[in-house]
């Protein structure tokens, strides 16, 4: 039998907190704990901060749903709590009375979602906010909750008796000239659990659109899936919003609309503000558009939008994900010419100009082996390729910065960019600059305006040329030399280190590289390392291997202290920590990811100082790699490999140690058996 999502012993009525928002979460984690619908109220509160970490849920009115999913719920379950006084969950107006732990299970399926969807649309409903205030038991409050989240069936209504024959009607062009039309606007929603704020900025801004005689029309890009907006709505729109806190799924479909962007919480704060500003867009030649077929998925800078501080972390990003690929295929098939070629393949004999691989690669064939037979020859063809690929690594990062800013037609300035910071010297600097500059060059010429006739021509022949042509003016003539300057200053800088300087350097990349574990700040410290990476340079390879190892203790560390103390972690823990060991062995640093989301202020610093100390273990002990990744199934491209794994298993023991004894004596603020109590007043 289906259990019910909320039954009388989840509800907490009047009650009194002392604390703060965790303290609710934590009690009625609590609540679902005692009631038997939650195995770990530990894992569910950590699973619900987690998600308070990524925006707050607080909402106007006095309302707050702090929301997870969590597999520590095998079904749809929902905590109320009424508060006296009430308290702050980061709502614009103030404290809220009325809080709602959703929980979902993490596997629920689209059904499960829709039933927690209709709670957060109905909580946009004043009649229904108030009748939970003035509810005067338990029980009121499960009927209330359940007469939303499952409703009773419609009562068909009666076939009305048709009316009296009228007078005849005007013209329909007669009608249609006499009425107005109504401006209308589609919108997305998508926050990114999907699970509550989707749906109540969809139903808020529904509200506010009616109010206002807008027609609207709204597709929910969440947990429990939509129905896209047809293609004669889209076109019949005057205007879009686009109110989310993640991508918008195929948002070529608007191209060409008047735009609102912002995140979801400000459509379910200010929704009558924003369904006025899509209005006045609709009517205005100047406002924000999503680009047309040059540049559909660029993110329109707008009133109210995201800010450029995070628009540009998320295009350096996307350079950097596009990027990477190009790294690893080439480090790896660089390493494995080494493994068969040995390390003087790299070398240029005397008078030549060349590598003895590419030497070795262009005038030897199967038929005629060089003087070191075929697995000398074996080496050269792959340290060719690696060669080759590790190539593009600069042009890929600039011609996918360019792409995140201007879409396809922005890829080929971006490429001729940074294959310009290349030849000119400006190395991984060089390819950064130069992308955003041929990214923001096809973005302004995608919004000229041409006939309907010329439109074809410019995403495939006028803004590459033009962009190309513009960022590659710049770069010769104005930023080459200066960009090449840096490159080489920073390069002669890090070559020049030594004693406690480089240790430090190590500190730095070691902590960089721990801090959020395959986000930008890692992406950071791994695409300096690889983009300078150069077998001649030992300072580079000292780099390299600095932020190789200390990427590899986060998963091995957590691998390790589940192991030694599986007590303090619940069962999907210890299982993630039997998976962390061969991610943390092959440098996946996100192998880690789970427990720092679980618990990001306990395991996020003790996965730092792990870090910090294999890091500056590396540069004092002079480890070198010439490999970018593969951690230590790349063991024959690491110089002085007995020095790695030292500083590596230190790294990971001090960090397993500091995890372990942050877990046992430095107790979050609320857990199964010490939450502060709910007083009844």
């Amino acid at each position: 039998m289906t259990q019910p999502i909320i039954t009388p012993e989840l509800v907490l009525l009047d009650v009194a907190v002392d604390g703060d928002k965790e303290a609710v979460i934590g009690r009625l984690a609590g609540a679902l704990a005692t009631a038997g619908r939650s195995s770990d109220a530990d894992g569910l509160i950590g699973a619900a901060l987690a998600r308070e970490a990524q925006s707050a849920t607080g909402l106007p009115g006095g309302i707050a749903i702090p929301h997870c999913r969590s597999p520590y719920v095998d079904a749809p379950t929902i905590g109320f709590a009424r508060l006296s006084p009430g308290v702050d969950f980061g709502a614009p107006d103030g404290p809220a009375d009325l809080a709602f732990l959703i929980a979902a299970p993490e596997s629920g399926g689209a059904e499960h979602m829709k039933l927690l969807s209709s709670l957060a649309r109905a909580l946009v409903r004043k009649d229904f906010v108030a009748s939970l205030r003035s509810a005067a038991s338990a029980d009121e409050v499960v009927g209330l909750v359940e007469g939303v989240v499952n409703p009773a069936p419609a009562t068909p209504a009666p076939v009305a008796t048709p009316a009296p024959a009228a007078a005849p009607a005007a013209s329909p062009a007669a009608a249609l000239a006499a009425t107005p039309k109504a401006v209308s606007v589609v919108a997305i929603t998508a926050c990114p659990t999907g699970i509550a704020h989707t749906y109540m900025a969809a139903d808020a801004l529904k509200l506010a659109a009616q109010e206002a005689g807008v027609n609207f029309t709204v597709e929910t890009q969440g947990s429990s899936g939509s129905t896209p907006l047809s293609a004669s709505t889209i076109a019949e729109a005057d205007a879009v919003i686009f109110a989310t806190d993640v991508g918008v799924k195929d948002k070529q479909r608007f191209a060409g609309k008047p735009v609102i962007a912002s995140g979801v919480k400000r459509a379910i704060n200010e929704p009558a503000k924003m369904i006025a500003e899509a209005v006045s867009a609709a009517s205005d030649p100047s406002a924000a558009r999503v680009a047309g077929d040059a540049a559909a998925s660029a993110t329109p800078s707008t009133a109210g939008g995201i800010g450029w501080g995070t628009r540009l972390r998320q295009i350096l990003l996307t350079g950097v994900s596009y990027m990477i690929p190009f790294v690893a295929a080439g480090g790896l098939l660089i390493a494995l010419g080494f493994l068969f070629g040995g390390y003087e393949i790299a070398n240029k004999p005397a008078g030549q100009t060349d590598s003895l691989a590419h030497i070795i690669a262009t005038t030897n064939s199967l038929t005629n082996l060089p003087s070191g037979g075929f697995a000398q020859y074996l080496g050269a063809v792959l340290f060719s390729l690696g060669g080759l690929a590790f190539g593009f690594l600069v042009p890929a990062l600039a011609g996918y910065i360019s792409f995140a800013i201007a879409d396809r037609p922005g890829i080929a300035p971006g490429f001729t960019a940074g294959a310009v910071a290349v030849f000119v010297g400006g190395g991984f600097i060089g390819g950064i600059v130069g992308g955003l500059i041929a990214g923001f060059a096809a973005l302004w010429i995608s919004s000229f305006k041409v006939p309907k006739w010329f439109r074809g021509l410019m995403p495939v022949v006028v803004i590459p040329l033009g962009a190309s042509l513009i960022v590659g003016l710049l770069m010769f003539m104005l930023l080459g030399r200066p960009l090449a300057a840096i490159t080489s200053g920073l390069t002669h800088w890090l070559g020049g280190l030594s004693g406690s300087s480089v240790i430090l350097l190590g500190v730095i990349l070691g902590l960089m590289m721990c801090f959020d574990l395959g986000g930008p700040v890692n992406k950071a410290a791994y695409a300096f390392a690889t983009a300078g990476l150069n077998v001649a340079d030992p300072a580079s390879l000292r780099i390299m291997a600095a932020v190789m190892a200390a990427g590899m203790v986060p998963p091995l560390a957590m691998a390790l202290a589940t192991t030694v103390r599986p007590g303090l972690f619940s069962e999907p823990e210890r299982e993630n920590g039997r998976a962390a060991w061969l991610l943390g062995l092959s440098f996946i640093s996100e192998g880690a990811i789970p427990f720092a989301a679980a618990d990001p202020f306990r395991v996020i610093p003790s996965m730092m100082f792990g870090g910090a100390v294999t890091g500056g273990l590396i540069m004092a002990f002079d480890v070198s790699s010439k490999a970018p990744h593969g951690g230590i199934f790349v063991f024959f491209a690491i110089g002085n490999l007995v020095w790695f794994l030292v500083a590596l298993a230190a790294g990971t023991v001090v960090s397993a140690l500091a995890v372990v004894t942050a877990k046992q004596f430095a107790k979050p603020t609320v857990t199964t058996s010490d939450a502060p109590a709910l007083a009844t007043t």
